[in-house]
Order: structure tokens, then sequence, then C-alpha cells
């Protein structure tokens, strides 16, 4: 294995901690509280990480998004929401992980994509889905500083794009003092300071 893949699979495993850690601390009282997402809740934001995350071994292994699409709508938290998102983690970076699987190509709505792309666009999504998480919680927001370059990097071309996708909200203004993280946030429709 590479350099470059071994840090890849690296941030992606700090990722994917990241958003644990947030998930591991949600009160009760704020499964249903409001997110920086339109229209998702703090339970919709986490069923929507961890739908991403049961996507990845059967793309990985061959299955293309229309053959998953049906079984992977809905709620897949059930009563245990943080086991079922930390299952789907561990499943989807062990998938990652796996011997050549970072240089298999899988099938996604937009078509045949390197498995190595993938990751990359997985983990830059838990990064600021992290940011999300934390925010609605009232978390420190900022992620290391590893992750924000890391989110920064992969977005940074293409995130004033991604609302034309539905996936994320329209630009909004970054502050005029705004680092690269705010400005990548903004980007992506968020107000970056409270």
């Amino acid at each position: 294995m590479t350099d470059s893949r071994r840090t890849l699979l690296a941030r992606h495993q700090e990722a994917l901690d990241l958003f644990s850690d947030r998930v591991h601390a949600i009160r009760p009282e704020q499964w249903e509280a409001e997110t920086p997402c339109a229209e998702w809740t703090v339970r919709d934001l986490v069923n929507h990480l961890t739908v991403e995350q049961l996507w990845v071994p059967p793309l990985l292994e061959g299955s293309s998004i229309g053959e998953l699409d049906d079984s992977l709508r809905g709620d897949h938290l059930g009563k245990h929401p943080a086991a079922a998102w930390g299952k789907a983690a561990g499943a989807a970076h062990a998938a990652f992980a796996a011997s050549g699987a970072l240089g298999r190509t899988v099938q996604l709505s937009y078509g045949p994509t390197g498995a190595e792309a993938y990751c990359s666009q997985m983990t830059a999504d838990a990064i600021v889905h992290s940011w999300d998480l934390s925010r609605a919680i009232g978390a420190e927001e900022r992620p290391p500083k590893a992750l924000t370059d890391f989110a920064v990097l992969e977005f940074g071309p293409y995130a004033g794009d991604l609302s034309e996708s539905g996936v994320f909200g329209e630009p909004v203004p970054a502050p005029p003092d705004a680092d690269a993280w705010e400005d990548l946030l903004a980007r992506l429709g968020r107000e970056p300071r409270a």
C-alpha cells in the first residue's frame, strides 16, 4: 500500500472517530434538535451518515447504487442509534482498508469512480457533517487541523457546485476574515460562526 493510501485511511478513521465522539455526546433530548442541514434533525443527520457507511462494503464488492437503493432507504438507527452508527462506520472503514480495495472502481450515482476518490469524498463528508452535528449539540465545532485541511483540499475545488446536487445548501457569504475552513463551510451553505 502506498503512503498516500495509508494517509487517506488514517484521515478516514480520524473523521469517523470525530463523528463517533459527537454521536456519543448526544443527549436524549437532542435527537430531535435542528441541525445546520435544512430539514434534518440530529437523528436524521446521524442516520444519513450511517446509511452512507452502509453503502461502502457492497459498493466495494461490485454492487451498484441502483441495486442497493431500496434496501438503504429509511431509518437504520433503530432503538440504539450510537451502536448502529458504530457498526456501520466500522464496517465501512474495514471495507476501505481491505487489501486492494482502494484500487477498485465503484459505481456511484454519477458513474464509475475510483475507490480512492470515493474514500476521499466520504472522509471529507464525515468531517463537514461532524461540524454540523457539533453545531447542533453544542460541542466543539472545529475539527483538528489535519481534518480541516483534508476537507478543504477535497471539497475546495468544487464546493460551490455541490448545492446543485441537493446534498449541500446554497453558498452563503463567508466572514471577511474567514480562514480556508470557514470559507469552505460558507461555500457549502453553512454559517461558519454562530
